[in-house]
């Protein structure tokens, strides 16, 4: 089991969890993930915590391939109003927030979120560290090359699984500086990486058990999937469900995902044939 600090609690991981994806942005990659108000934001939360989820993950700042960053303040009005909202709705349900900036995790921390979502793995800023010590709040870091805005171009390497392994041991070390020792890790599917790469992660995703962190799978409905299968992400589920069960069978511990309730399906089904 994982027991990693989440501000006022502990956040345990003892099998597979799932976090559900609640964007406030406008141009996030699938439509059917974005919400346009704080109540229709805490109605597609309580859609999820009622099908199985453990964390909600709220961001405000699309990462798709192309998206423009938005300034400090416009993505602080849009995430905090519904962390407040869902923090107290739901006072039991982990809430995770998807951003790479420091100020804004202060202010989602102080507005009753648990954990940190940063798919640079505090790359981009250099006072996220900082604020995740303050707060004793839950982390999770995301492999990524690159910036903001060329984090989307696929580096030359020989060896995805290498990369990633010499990755998080060099972040295991700088985390370590600010005494987080306890935190989840990313692989990054679909963040600058071919095809081939993305699916190679998800079958030796096994490797990244010698880091000794719970590892999260985020491939809900992306672009290796659909492009694969000559479809469109609204038509990406069933892809989805194959990567899902295929993560999970090789390590995963966290699913990241559009879809709760095949998700978890998912999970239960894995567990009765065990």
């Amino acid at each position: 089991m994982f027991k990693i600090p989440a501000q006022d609690r502990i956040w345990e991981i003892d099998g597979p969890q799932i976090m559900g994806i609640l964007n406030v942005t406008v141009d996030s990659f699938y439509e059917a993930s974005r919400v346009k108000s704080v109540q229709l934001a805490v109605s597609l939360a309580e859609k999820y915590i009622t099908e199985g989820a453990k964390i909600i993950d709220i961001g405000g700042q699309s990462t798709r391939p192309g998206a423009h960053r938005i300034e400090l303040n416009e993505e602080l009005n849009k995430l905090i109003p519904v962390v407040e909202a869902i923090r107290l709705k739901f006072p039991a349900i982990l809430i995770s927030i998807d951003t790479f900036q420091s100020k804004v995790a202060a202010a989602a921390l102080a507005a009753g979120a648990n954990i940190i979502n940063d798919i640079s793995c505090a790359s981009l800023d250099e006072n996220m560290l900082e604020v995740i010590a303050m707060h004793k709040a839950g982390f999770i870091g995301m492999h990524l090359t690159g910036n903001f805005q060329t984090m989307h171009e696929v580096p030359k390497r020989e060896n995805i699984m290498k990369d990633l392994i010499e990755f998080f041991e060099e972040k295991k070390k700088s985390l370590a500086v600010y005494g987080i020792e306890q935190w989840a890790i990313d692989p990054g599917f679909g963040f600058g990486k071919t095809i081939e790469e993305n699916f190679t992660i998800v079958k030796e995703i096994a490797q990244l058990k010698a880091l000794d962190l719970p590892v999260l799978l985020g491939v809900s409905r992306k672009s290796s999937i659909y492009k694969t299968l000559h479809i469109t992400p609204e038509e990406a589920l069933n892809g989805t469900t194959v990567l899902h069960t295929l993560g999970i069978l090789n390590g995963a511990s966290i699913l990241r995902v559009h879809d709760v309730k095949e998700a978890n399906e998912v999970i239960t089904l894995m567990s009765k044939c065990k």
